[in-house]
């Protein structure tokens, strides 16, 4: 029988600059360059067959930067590129890029001051156009935004969208409210998947456990079920509080005690299917 792939659905890969990574602590472990070849290296330690790569950059040539990437490392299925959503002539901006790597398209929305920033006309525009152009949008925000996140998809109506980070609880301070009824409103649309994903950075770096993340990981998958996530390292991010085999160990040991017939889909299937890839 054929295996389903395994696919890390959320990893990054950059060349680093103290300048262009003004967040990354200069002397944090993820202050160095992270090329094709140590996603290689980290995806085997996991037999991970694929990943899809998304953007850590709002600058024009980040896109790409990453499609480059993919075209010389078979192990990159997609590519979740950045572009000025708000630009007035977007839709142009999108058919301009089309490619069959191009998978999607993300903001880091977490990074903007206005709370309603995802409401901005010219914003909802842009996410329009890239469901238009049957393309995914990642969302990238935190429980300030995450209010918002309903309304964005009401008024953008059909689209393929993937909530990141599970909007990154505040798992250090033992945060939950308002991040858990916020969740709630966003996992009731229809449609929405959601990242199993960059969890262990918003624990404590440097003492965190399993169990620190399971009233996190409960609500998550009680909310949106198995059917509707999908895992993803966050490499090299992850890093900060981990290596990458403990981060897929802990979400894996998670899935086999709750919903281990459901392995296959949040370890690959749903990733393949959400962004529309093949293996290489």
């Amino acid at each position: 029988m054929t295996r389903t792939p395994r696919i890390d659905a959320h990893h990054h890969l950059w060349r680093y600059d103290a300048e262009a990574f003004g967040w990354i602590d200069p002397a944090s472990a993820i202050a160095r360059d992270f090329d094709t070849h140590a996603l290689t290296a980290a995806l085997a330690s996991r037999e991970i067959d694929g990943a899809i790569t998304v953007q850590a950059r709002q600058v024009p040539d980040e896109t790409r930067m990453l499609l480059d990437a993919a075209a010389r490392c078979p192990a990159i299925r997609g590519v979740v590129g950045w572009i000025d959503l708000r630009a007035e002539d977007i839709a142009a901006r999108l058919a301009a890029e089309a490619t069959p790597l191009l998978v999607g398209y993300r903001h880091v929305v977490q990074d903007e001051p206005d709370a309603g920033f995802l409401l901005d006309d010219a914003f909802v525009r842009g996410v329009r156009a890239v469901a238009a152009q049957g393309l995914r949008y990642d969302l990238l925000v935190d429980h300030r935004q995450l209010a918002t996140v309903p309304v964005l998809l009401d008024r953008v109506g059909e689209g393929r969208f993937v909530l990141d980070h599970a909007a990154k609880p505040a798992i250090a301070a033992g945060g939950w409210q308002p991040w858990a009824e916020r969740l709630a409103a966003v996992a009731a649309c229809p449609g929405v998947m959601c990242k199993v994903s960059g969890l262990v950075t918003e624990a404590d770096h440097a003492r965190w456990i399993a169990d620190d993340l399971e009233r996190y990981l409960d609500h998550v998958f009680a909310l949106f079920g198995p059917a509707r996530l999908m895992w993803g390292s966050d490499w090299p991010v992850c890093l900060l509080a981990a290596e990458y085999g403990a981060v897929h160990d802990v979400i894996a040991s998670y899935v086999a005690r709750h919903c281990p017939s459901a392995a296959d889909g949040i370890f690959g299937g749903h990733a393949l299917a959400f962004y529309g890839v093949e293996m290489r």
